[in-house]
C-alpha cells in the first residue's frame, strides 16, 4: 500500500517482483528448495534427503523403457462402469468421467509392453491420481489380461503398486479382484515366468493383501508407505504404540518383507539385471547376481 512506500529524501521503494509459478520446488520432507528443472532431471527425487515424490504411470514408463514410442499400450479399451448405480456425494459414473478428463487416463492402472536394455518386459503401473489408485474390477481385469499376455509371449511381468486399496463404489466386485489376481499369478508361476512387484508410496489395503506381496522379487522405493490398515487404525486396535518408521519401506526391508529398496535412477538397470537373472538363456556372471541385491 502507498503509505508503506518511501518517497522522500531520494529513497524510493521498488515493487517486489513476483516469482512465476513452476520455477521452484520445495521438498515435502526436508523442506529444501531446488528448481523444477533440477527436480525433473533427478526424476522427481530430492538430491538432499532422497525423498521420492509420487509420479504417474507415463513417468515410470519413460524411466524404464528404452523408447516409449516403440512400446505397446495394452487393454486400454477395458473401462469401468457404474453397474451398482452407487450414489454417495456424487454418482460413481459421473466421477469416472470427471477423473478421466482430469487425469487423461482410463482407470487406475495402465499396462504397457516394451524393452528394457533390449529385454522384453510388460509393466502394469497403478495411478494414485485416479480415485486414489483404488482397485476396482477394471484394475483386476487388466492385471489378469497382462498375466495372460505374459504367459503367451513369455515375458516377465512388473506391477508397480500405488493404491489406497479397494474401490468401495464397486463393493464386493472390487474385493473379488484380490482372489482373482492372486489365482492368476499362480498360473504365471506355473508357467515359470517371473513376476516383479514394486511398491511405491502408498501401497495399502487390498492391493498389499493380494498381488503386491506375491512377487518372486518384492522391492520398493525409498520411504514408501506400505501396509494393510493405516497406523492409526492399528494403534487403536492393539492399544499399543507402534515402532518408529512403522510401515515404511525401510522398516519392511529390515523385517524381511522386501528384497531391496531401489532408487529411480538405478531402476532400469536393476530391472534388466533381474530379467537376466531369471532367464536361463541369458548368461549372467556370479558377480552380477550379487550386485542385484546391493
Amino acid at each position: 500500500m502507498s503509505w508503506f512506500s518511501r518517497q522522500w529524501k531520494g529513497i524510493t521503494t521498488r515493487k517486489k517482483k513476483e516469482v512465476p509459478e513452476g520455477i521452484w520446488h520445495q521438498c515435502p520432507d526436508c523442506k529444501k528448495t531446488l528448481s523444477v528443472k533440477e527436480h525433473t532431471e533427478s526424476l522427481k527425487t530430492c538430491p538432499y534427503c532422497n525423498h521420492h515424490d509420487r509420479i504417474e504411470p507415463n513417468d515410470y514408463f519413460n524411466i524404464i523403457f528404452d523408447d516409449i514410442k516403440e512400446c505397446t499400450l495394452l487393454f486400454d479399451n477395458i473401462r469401468s462402469s457404474d453397474f451398482l448405480e452407487f450414489t454417495d456425494l456424487k454418482r460413481y459414473d459421473k466421477r469416472l468421467i470427471e477423473t478421466e478428463e482430469k487425469t487423461g487416463e482410463t482407470d487406475a492402472i495402465k499396462v504397457v509392453s516394451g524393452t528394457v536394455h533390449g529385454l522384453e518386459l510388460t509393466v502394469a503401473c497403478m495411478n494414485f491420481s485416479f480415485i486414489g489408485g483404488s482397485m476396482g474390477s477394471v484394475v483386476g481385469e487388466r492385471i489378469t489380461k497382462a498375466i495372460d499376455f505374459c504367459i503367451e509371449n513369455k515375458q516377465p511381468l512388473l506391477i508397480i503398486s500405488q493404491s489406497g486399496g479397494a474401490r468401495m463404489m464397486e463393493s464386493a466386485f472390487s474385493l473379488m479382484q484380490m482372489a482373482k489376481t492372486a489365482a492368476k499369478l499362480t498360473q504365471l508361476a506355473n508357467a515359470k515366468i517371473p513376476f516383479f512387484s514394486m511398491m511405491t508410496d502408498p501401497t495399502t489395503g487390498g492391493v498389499t493383501a493380494s498381488f503386491a506381496m506375491l512377487g518372486d522379487i518384492n522391492f520398493a522405493e525409498p520411504g514408501a508407505l506400505i501396509g494393510f490398515a493405516g497406523p492409526r487404525v492399528i494403534k487403536e486396535t492393539i492399544k499399543r504404540d507402534l515402532p518408529e518408521g512403522f510401515q515404511t519401506a525401510e522398516f519392511l526391508l529390515d523385517k524381511g518383507f522386501l528384497d531391496f529398496i531401489v532408487h529411480r535412477k538405478t531402476l532400469k538397470d536393476k530391472l534388466a539385471k533381474l530379467i537376466k537373472l531369471f532367464d536361463n538363456t541369458i548368461p549372467v556372471e556370479n558377480e552380477e547376481k550379487v550386485k542385484i541385491y546391493n
